[in-house]
């Protein structure tokens, strides 16, 4: 970060900094933007003195002499009318001068242009969380025209103080300070002195962090003795050890709020307590929408674990499966040791047992939204479903509680249905639930290798996400029906589908020349029984990957194995009618040659693959426009285009 040697002292170690360009931007939107009620900066700012707290104490395991015997910790709120400023304090981890520098200097650890567009992209379409990228703290300056941190780190002699007017530059110097902990100290705005008045503070903790384990205490007003008195105005008991009937709906979304830094109420909640062999109780939530790095390798997920009401760490992965990275929240241990490390997370059969519980919990809620709210469960599905869709291939054991819970296009109609109102619709006598995977639904509605079972009038599921492809390997059946991918060489469509030895016999010439013409391209030529408008298409045989997988995997693998696909013929269709006629009239073989370059174009471009070389077949294509218009110009004038 760039700095101003010319502001250095060296009696005061004080220095000036200029903020990073994407702070400086980021404050304007803050101020101008984002916070359409400026009173959420208390519940940002004791929301930060909380997890302060949370993180002392969960040190302080290892290291107890961070807290030194009959220290009481608690955040402290100190309003002065005089001086016009309003003291956030806790006497929890605190920071070094380092850490001042670098955590209120930057956003968060990012720090770059690409950050602020996400945020300024999340503004315009309505999304109002910047809580939710670890900036909350700029909250300050929607009331403050100039704030004050002073911290001293847990275990060090050293205080630091911050201070900024948020145009531009901060600055850091030496400061004194009692004990450990940060105080955040705002100059109030003229136009917002009502953040002084003990009313206004007390309801605003009341409705945004009550149920805060810490104690948030509020100074009385001075009197002739000099020593502060304070008194607590939060309730303090953990909102996920309380019974549901003493907790609102407002209380929970507020909880929300504080636990994920999200600004939107979530979709759903569970509150569960779960006794036993293994006691513990927690909240599950579920976000109205996706976090950026959802499908990210790297986004961390899990739930925030508490021990004996002692925060442990943020973000315990093993008390969630990763197909359910979306679902936040909270879980508190009765049995897990206090000093739990994520090795022993990992090894733990407490920590199994929590795992599976709150795998059931989150999909009994999933399931209860389903059922009671569906457009609700419309939007999660939109919004999570190509996530939840991986729970196939990663726990099997969870199929039968998945399957209701999947939503799919069909070729029933417009919307979303589960895989059991597809069942209930199968026709008599049908012994398969038909799917089709490929890039997308718009793209599978219009596949050929789906025609015959529409005009059939069989029901088939189009599978559209990319997870589709290798998760639906792991579903095998519906309540006992298998499910038949509409895509492969060996789709069976029973007995009444099949096609008379005849026209295998008469076809054989002309399998044989096309599949001698695309021998380099194809594996077999065959009679289709799944055409019904098309003259060819592609299928897959059975242990290839879907094509568009396979297109992708050599796009990053250039020695990835190209398998070769079966061209399937429609017999009745005019244009295999006269490609027969003319190679058993021994006709032109270059002419015959384009003919079937370019049905093999058609079949390819069809299922949404360009050739491997598109001059080739462009070649055919001119060829055959060439001999339309010629013999168009020979006949007599038409109708510019035949009667609707």
């Amino acid at each position: 970060m760039p700095e101003n040697a010319n502001t250095a002292s060296q009696e005061t170690n004080a220095q000036e900094y200029r903020f990073e360009a994407e702070v400086d931007s980021l404050l304007r939107l803050v101020i101008d933007s984002l916070y359409s009620n400026k009173d959420v900066f208390l519940r940002e700012l004791i929301s930060n003195a909380s997890d302060a707290l949370d993180r002392l104490r969960f040190q302080a395991i290892t290291q107890p002499e961070l807290i030194p015997e009959g220290t009481t910790l608690a955040i402290r709120i100190e309003p002065d009318l005089d001086r016009r400023t309003l003291t956030i304090a806790d006497n929890g981890i605190g920071m070094s001068r380092e850490e001042l520098q670098s955590h209120l200097g930057t956003i968060a650890k990012s720090g770059t242009r690409e950050f602020l567009a996400r945020l300024e992209a999340a503004q315009k379409s309505g999304l109002h969380q910047i809580g939710h990228f670890g900036v909350g703290f700029y909250s300050a300056f929607l009331v403050a025209d100039f704030v004050e941190v002073i911290s001293r780190a847990a275990g060090s002699r050293e205080a630091w103080k911050w201070s900024s007017s948020g145009r531009g530059t901060f600055r850091i110097e030496a400061a004194s300070r009692a004990e450990q902990g940060t105080s955040v100290i705002l100059h109030l705005k003229p136009d917002h002195l009502e953040y002084l008045y003990d009313t206004q503070i007390e309801r605003l903790v009341r409705e945004w962090s009550d149920y805060l384990p810490w104690p948030i205490e509020l100074r009385l007003p001075r009197e002739k003795s000099d020593i502060p008195r304070y008194r607590r105005i939060n309730s303090g008991q953990a909102l996920w050890q309380r019974s549901p009937r003493e907790v609102t709906r407002e209380q929970y979304e507020e909880f929300y709020k504080h636990l994920t830094r999200d600004w939107d109420p979530p979709l759903a909640y569970k509150h569960f307590k779960i006794e036993g062999t293994t006691e513990f109780a927690g909240i599950v939530f579920i976000p109205r929408r996706a976090p950026f790095d959802l499908f990210s390798p790297d986004a961390k997920h899990g739930l925030r674990l508490h021990v004996k009401r002692v925060f442990v760490m943020d973000e315990a992965d093993e008390l969630l499966p990763r197909w359910l990275r979306f679902v936040r929240g909270v879980v508190d241990s009765e049995d897990l040791p206090l000093n739990v490390s994520r090795e022993l997370l990992q090894d733990s059969r407490i920590t199994r047992t929590i795992r599976q519980q709150v795998t059931k919990q989150v999909l009994d809620l999933l399931g209860e939204i389903a059922r009671e709210r569906p457009e609700d469960y419309r939007l999660f599905w939109r919004t999570f479903g190509a996530v939840l869709k991986e729970g196939l291939h990663y726990d099997p054991d969870q199929i039968p509680r998945l399957i209701p819970l999947l939503r799919y296009e069909t070729t029933h109609g417009d919307g979303l249905y589960g895989l059991l109102e597809v069942k209930a619709r199968m026709k008599e006598g049908q012994k398969h639930i038909y799917y089709a995977v490929g890039e997308s639904t718009a793209h599978l509605r219009k596949t050929p290798q789906i025609e015959g079972l529409v005009a059939r009038g069989f029901e088939v599921v189009l599978m559209g996400d990319p997870v589709d492809g290798w998760a639906v390997r792991s579903l095998k059946e519906v309540e006992g029906v298998p499910l038949a991918d509409a895509m492969r060489a060996d789709l069976d469509l029973g007995e009444s589908a099949s096609k008379p030895q005849a026209d295998e016999s008469q076809s054989r010439s002309l399998r044989e020349r096309i599949r001698k013409r695309l021998q380099d391209e194809v594996q077999e030529v065959r009679i289709s029984t799944r055409l019904a408008h098309s003259p060819a298409c592609l299928v897959r045989p059975t242990e290839a990957l879907p094509h568009h997988i396979e297109r992708i995997l050599r796009a990053t693998q250039p020695d990835f194995p190209k398998a070769k696909p079966i061209l399937e013929i429609n017999p009745d269709h005019p244009i295999i009618t006269g490609l027969s006629r003319l190679i058993d009239m021994n006709a032109n073989e270059e002419a015959i040659n384009l003919l079937i370059d370019s049905l093999y174009a058609q079949a390819l471009w069809a299922e949404g693959t360009m050739p491997d070389e598109p001059a080739k077949y462009a070649k055919a294509l001119a060829w055959l426009l060439e001999q339309h218009i010629a013999r168009a110009s020979a006949e007599e004038p038409q109708k510019a285009s035949p009667d609707p």
